[in-house]
């Protein structure tokens, strides 16, 4: 048999085998942790944020969402360095990969709204969710199966959000009260995931 063929038979199956395990990075406690952080931001939000600074309104919401990035991938970037070996690392870096384009289309289009007019930064609290809905569902395969329930609930919040955007009531909450909720949800998810997974594979 052709070595380079064997080869290459053996990394689909391995690949095939991936697409078939759940993804245990990403863990309830620092998704929970990322979630607060967002409403304690849309709690302590200035006032004169929103319609009377839309650009600080974004940079605003851009640090907060960085932060809480962080904390809520900090176990993974943690067990990516230190523990993990070169498969878990593959997977990580596939689950990522799914998810990734999803972020930088969002950054494009608040990059883009943003040069473009003010007025469109009421739009955008709706594009986030509908972007990290869009990441969740790209990232199902790999996540348990009730991950659906938080890609729909985002992408569900986006349309609302964007059908009901008015530049003159742009508020943090919206941002935030979303993405909190949303994150909360994705915690219990992965709460639930573990526990069914302590009782057997079958119950998950």
């Amino acid at each position: 048999m052709d070595l380079s063929r064997a080869l290459e038979d053996l990394a689909e199956i391995h690949s095939q085998i991936a697409k078939g395990e759940i993804y245990r990075g990403y863990r309830p406690l620092p998704i929970a942790a990322s979630g607060l952080i967002g409403i304690a931001a849309a709690w302590l939000e200035s006032p004169g944020l929103g319609p009377g600074d839309p650009v600080g309104f974004v940079l605003y919401w851009t640090i907060v969402a960085l932060l809480a990035a962080f904390v809520g991938t900090s176990e993974v970037i943690h067990n990516y360095v230190v523990h993990d070996a070169g498969a878990a690392r593959r997977q990580t870096r596939r689950v990522v990969g799914q998810f990734l384009p999803s972020v930088l289309g969002a950054a494009l289009i608040t990059a883009s709204f943003v040069r473009l007019s003010a007025a469109l930064v009421a739009l955008l609290p709706g594009v986030w969710a509908i972007c990290f809905g869009l990441g969740t569902f790209a990232s199902r395969p790999y996540l348990p199966r009730a991950s659906t329930i938080v890609a729909v609930f985002y992408y569900a919040a986006g349309a609302a959000l964007l059908w009901n955007a008015r530049a003159e009531s742009l508020d943090g909450w919206w941002v935030g009260g979303t993405f909190g909720t949303g994150q909360l949800i994705a915690a219990a998810v992965l709460y639930w995931s573990d526990e069914a997974r302590s009782r057997g594979p079958e119950s998950e």
